[in-house]
């Protein structure tokens, strides 16, 4: 079965979008209604995600200061996903940011990290005991993680960074296929190269589509000022500029070596603008600027199920259609010498 590769490619991406897109997120806390506590009675209003809150069954909650917890006094369920609480905040609290907790009866805890900013801190408290009237855990059915900033947008991780890895295997067969048309002069390899570098840029253009998007929903724009999104745009351009190149000389030989020689300096300014750059200068991009990569804070063993299925099945169907272009290209190129 020569074309198994092909059928790979289908099943993965079939998988990615039904099991990406149908998976629910895990419940989690998304919202409280204050960023400041200060000591004394605190009424909290708090927002949950994917949960199914029982008025006759109130969940746990309490504060968490420098591993101290602070039990609330009275908690009221107002729906599934909406609760309030009132904490007798202490005086001395020993750390500025406190966390917000809340444990579901039958189910996981759940945190809100820094919640809220301490006043009045000093030595440390001693831990207020909370009553255990909840009944062992459910197992949980699988889902993704809920992080408080991404929430539904992280399905995007299984979209944006597989078309980025799937054109720069685009960009990396391109300039390959150059450097073999400049010591070999044939051009079928000139052909490969133009249309390594055709699909590579329909990728570019789904990779800041999709990035577009998720910068709207985590960062409240859909383009900011960041080294990392400027530098992949530019790459955009500076891989246009190699079609506008080919189009502008006449002579197709001459176009071709002209072509290569600049297909081996874009993918060289495309490996510094993505990959140096970024690196060296402020960016909210994870893995850039000093932030952490995505996967040392957020990429769990749930995501790779679907993460790593993502970037092998996306970097196949590139793959599948360089081959089509390079075919169609072929056979525009008999036909104009036919």
């Amino acid at each position: 079965m020569r074309h198994w590769w092909k059928a790979l490619a289908i099943a993965l991406l079939l998988g990615v979008v039904c099991v990406g897109l149908g998976v629910g997120l895990a419940p989690a806390l998304v919202h409280v209604d204050r960023d400041r506590i200060a000591p004394g009675a605190v009424d909290l209003r708090i927002t949950t995600y994917r949960t199914d809150l029982h008025p006759g069954q109130p969940p746990q909650v309490w504060l968490s200061n420098d591993n101290q917890r602070v039990c609330a006094r009275a908690v009221t369920v107002d729906d599934a996903t909406h609760l309030r609480a009132t904490v007798e905040v202490p005086a001395g609290l020993r750390a500025e940011l406190t966390h917000l907790v809340v444990l579901p009866p039958g189910g996981d805890t759940l945190a809100l990290l820094d919640a809220f900013w301490t006043e009045a801190r000093g030595a440390g408290i001693a831990n207020s005991p909370c009553p255990d009237r909840h009944a062992p855990a459910r197992a949980s059915a699988f889902s993704f993680p809920n992080r408080s900033l991404l929430t539904e947008s992280i399905r995007n991780l299984f979209f944006h960074v597989p078309m980025w890895f799937t054109m720069m295997l685009l960009m990396t067969i391109g300039v390959v296929m150059s450097m073999r048309h400049l010591r070999s002069g044939s051009a079928d390899d000139d052909g490969a190269a133009l249309a390594a570098v055709r699909m590579g840029l329909l990728f570019a253009v789904l990779g800041l589509v999709t990035g577009s998007i998720w910068a709207r929903v985590t960062w409240g724009d859909w383009w900011t000022s960041d080294t990392k999104l400027n530098g992949a745009a530019v790459t955009a351009l500076v891989y246009a500029a190699y079609l506008v190149l080919r189009g502008s000389v006449s002579d197709p030989r001459k176009a071709a070596r002209l072509a290569a020689v600049y297909n081996i300096f874009a993918y060289a300014l495309m490996m510094v603008f993505l990959m140096v750059l970024p690196r060296l200068s402020d960016s909210l991009h994870p893995g850039n600027g000093g932030n952490p990569a995505f996967n040392q804070y957020d990429l769990d063993d749930r995501l790779r199920l679907v993460f790593y299925p993502a970037v092998l099945g996306w970097m196949l169907l590139g793959t599948w259609a360089w081959t089509l272009a390079r075919r169609l290209e072929r056979l525009q190129r008999l036909h104009e010498h036919g």
